[in-house]
């Protein structure tokens, strides 16, 4: 059941509150019912064919005399039989194990789905969080450019300002508050996006409210536990490609053996109204496999595994290119961030300060303080989008090889 955030919802959710809600969304709950509805197919696969009970009765008139008259009287045959289909070339064995490869590929499927509604979840947490963080830089600019503008509206009228230079002003200070209302546009897409893969409801009037807490992960590069071979194997999606696989070749050999004739072999007691004997019947039945061996359905198989061989390969493949990024993006997105905390975003606020205390005493001209200001807001926001990138890529990172385990800084 979705949640309906109410005006008392003033916490902001955690990352672990969104992998539990994505944990429990509706995708995960629908592969939830068809792993269950393929390990009921397990019973329906393993069970022998249900014997045939056949019950009968004939009447018959008979005409004779009694005393003297014409009768007719009737009399009743009866038969009761049993039949049963007595499979052979272990058809019942196969069909349960492919039906529990199947089950067992369901199992892995749902595993994979887990972990992609995570994967889901944490770029839309940390969307959500880059916007609103966003949100505050733009509004702090729009807050700073609208106090120059009125400063320069005072010198204009002072006449210690040209008229060139305050519509300099001012335009900055009408394109910053274009830019925070974009970002708070932005936010509210992020959180709409947020609740969607929670499976959360929030009310129009709340969409603004609803926060995410600060949680960007700490700064590292953590090094391999596993080999890439051994990650490769124990993916989700590989071993539910593998299952399905077994399953084709479960489903081959079942195939196959439907060449294997199944006798129908049956019982009866037959029971004569004019008769006080009893009479009992045994037959075998065996179907006529004339000129058709099952090569339609042999044929189907073949391919459905020869399918099936493919996209494990392909699943493979597209696992270890995924390995390959995972760590190429974590690596560049760390050293990217490390060098805006520590170079970039140290540097370009030092300058915005220098420019202020310089336009301020009156040693630089205006656009020199403009730029110097531009530059400081584009740093913020690439800033921000690194880290953005960084922290997708770290906590992916840690979803895909151990995620027990997240590190994350408050």
């Amino acid at each position: 059941m979705a949640l309906v955030l109410s005006p008392a919802f003033a916490q902001p959710l955690v990352l672990d509150e969104v992998l539990e809600a994505a944990r429990n969304n509706l995708d995960v709950r629908w592969a939830q019912q068809e792993a269950a509805a393929s390990r009921a197919d397990i019973l329906a696969a393993n069970h022998a064919p249900l014997p045939v009970l056949s019950a009968k009765s004939a009447a018959a008139d008979q005409i004779g005399l009694a005393n003297g008259a014409l009768t007719s009287q009737r009399h009743f045959d009866k038969s009761l039989g049993l039949d049963w289909t007595w499979e052979r070339g272990d058809k019942r064995d196969l069909r349960t194990q492919a039906a529990q490869r199947n089950a067992a590929a369901s199992q892995a499927s749902l595993s994979e789905i887990l972990v992609q509604q995570q994967l889901a979840a944490k770029d839309a947490f940390f969307d959500l969080l880059a916007a609103q963080e966003r949100v505050a830089h733009v509004q702090a600019m729009a807050q700073s450019a609208k106090q120059l503008a009125l400063t320069a509206q005072k010198r204009l009228q002072a006449g210690d300002l040209s008229a060139q230079d305050f519509s300099r002003v001012e335009i900055e200070s009408q394109r910053a508050q274009a830019d925070a209302q974009s970002a708070q546009l932005d936010q509210q897409r992020a959180a709409l996006a947020l609740a969607q893969i929670t499976g959360r409801q929030i009310r129009p009037e709340l969409v603004t409210q609803w926060r995410v807490a600060p949680q960007w992960p700490a700064t590292a590069t953590p090094a391999a536990s596993v080999s890439a071979e051994a990650w490769l194997e124990s993916r989700a999606d590989v071993q539910a490609a593998t299952q399905r696989l077994l399953f084709a070749q479960a489903w081959l050999d079942n195939t196959q053996a439907l060449k294997k004739i199944d006798p129908v072999v049956g019982v009866s007691v037959d029971a004569a109204a004019n008769a006080s004997n009893r009479v009992v019947e045994f037959r075998v039945q065996f179907p006529l496999h004339m000129g058709y061996a099952f090569q339609g359905e042999i044929g189907r198989a073949i391919a459905q595994h020869a399918q099936a061989q493919e996209v494990l390969d392909k699943v493979r493949l597209v696992a270890q290119g995924e390995w390959l990024g995972l760590q190429q993006d974590l690596t560049n997105a760390a050293s990217r961030l490390q060098g805006y905390e520590t170079l970039i975003l140290p540097r370009a606020r030092k300058v915005a300060e220098q420019a202020e205390l310089a336009y301020s005493k009156g040693a630089i001209p205006l656009v020199d303080l403009l730029d110097a200001r531009r530059t400081l807001r584009a740093s913020l926001l690439e800033a921000l989008s690194v880290q953005t990138e960084y922290a997708k890529a770290a906590i992916a990172w840690h979803l895909r090889s151990h995620p027990a385990a997240l590190a994350l800084t408050n």
